[in-house]
């Protein structure tokens, strides 16, 4: 099957720059507003985490939980979250799963998991305590306290406080296209400790096949043989997953198991899986 990057050009050269703002002269003032933050929360912030703790904190206050999390309208915010939990019932999620959900947000996808998961089966994690204030907000709306959903503040993902070979589902939507390689590291490093030897990870991510790069340190853009090869530093099995791409996300999506898993489990990855939810 060939494969079309989604980036086909480095978006951090100057030249890039120069030629998209004489397309699109409106996104110019944004954009320097954007590098501005940038620079100042450089100097502020002592790491990654709390350098994009601090850009969810003034995307929430300026935006709003839905835009602070790639969803400009609640028309998109609930496509999107249909789109994934789409794909994870076709590829086989059952209510007896237990799901862990890093970087949940405001529960886009969450609240699809929580309404048809079993009661206590749900665990979502941000670095945000903002966006998980909305996260609870969210849960009273749809009126899922019954469910009894975990949100939980994290600062790291090395997954200290979760349980041992205890999640059959682990999903990052939009995590790693605003990581560098050292938190995806440790992601990959700790997440197989607490993935059931039957389970997956599902992570999506910015995908370039040329130069790999970032744009003022808040997306990162990988190619797919780096993120496989460093799954595979750690014990870990990872695949494309090419029947996402028929979903026409912005992001493409790799699919993470132990190396000395026997085969497909029931949440197996389903290699025809009909396209839907866009």
């Amino acid at each position: 099957m060939t494969r079309t990057p989604y980036v086909a050009r480095h978006r951090s050269r100057l030249g890039y720059r120069l030629a998209y703002a004489l397309r699109h002269p409106g996104k110019v003032w944004p954009y320097l507003r954007r590098l501005t933050r940038d620079a100042r929360l450089r100097l502020t912030t002592r790491d990654h985490i709390s350098y994009y703790r601090a850009v969810m904190r003034a995307d929430i206050k300026e935006m709003g939980p839905d835009a602070a999390i790639g969803s400009h309208s609640r028309r998109s915010w609930l496509r999107v979250g249909k789109m994934q939990f789409d794909y994870l019932i076709a590829h086989g999620l059952t209510p007896q799963d237990r799901v862990l959900d890093i970087g949940c947000g405001n529960l886009r996808l969450g609240w699809r998991l929580i309404h048809y998961l079993e009661p206590g089966h749900y665990y979502g994690i941000d670095i945000s305590p903002e966006i998980l204030l909305a996260a609870a907000d969210t849960v009273a709306w749809y009126g899922l306290q019954a469910k009894l959903p975990y949100l939980a503040l994290v600062d790291d993902l090395t997954f200290a406080a979760l349980p041992d070979a205890y999640f059959t589902v682990v999903h990052a939507h939009s995590v790693f296209s605003h990581s560098p390689i050292e938190v995806i590291d440790e992601c990959l490093r700790h997440v197989g400790r607490i993935l059931h030897p039957d389970g997956f990870f599902d992570f999506t991510f910015d995908r370039t096949e040329k130069e790999e790069h970032h744009v003022l340190r808040e997306d990162f853009y990988y190619r797919t043989e780096t993120l496989v090869e460093l799954a595979a530093r750690y014990g870990l099995r990872a695949e494309f997953m090419a029947d996402w791409e028929r979903y026409r996300h912005k992001q493409s999506r790799i699919r993470v198991r132990h190396a000395r898993a026997a085969g497909p489990s029931a949440v197996a990855r389903a290699a025809d899986a009909p396209a839907g939810g866009r």
